[in-house]
């Protein structure tokens, strides 16, 4: 089940509550005991999973030294 934030209207205090997605809120504040809870919602976080999300995966691969190797054997 899901877990939902709920503010109480008259203290402001937040409370999580965890039920069913077509459930109604049928709970009271616990700190107050008002009758009046209002869903709080708030943004979903963005996981970026896989490859092409960051600057060093579109990077083409390092250069080699092999040329700088060449030139310091040929002198």
């Amino acid at each position: 089940m899901p877990l939902y934030d709920y503010q109480c209207a008259a203290c402001q205090n937040v409370t999580e509550v965890r039920h069913g997605f077509k459930e109604a809120m049928t709970e009271k504040c616990p700190k107050c005991g008002g009758s009046e809870m209002k869903r709080v919602f708030s943004a979903a976080p963005i996981i970026f999973n896989g490859s092409g999300y960051y600057i060093t995966d579109s990077r083409g691969p390092a250069p080699s030294d092999s040329s700088s190797s060449k030139s310091e054997s040929a002198a």
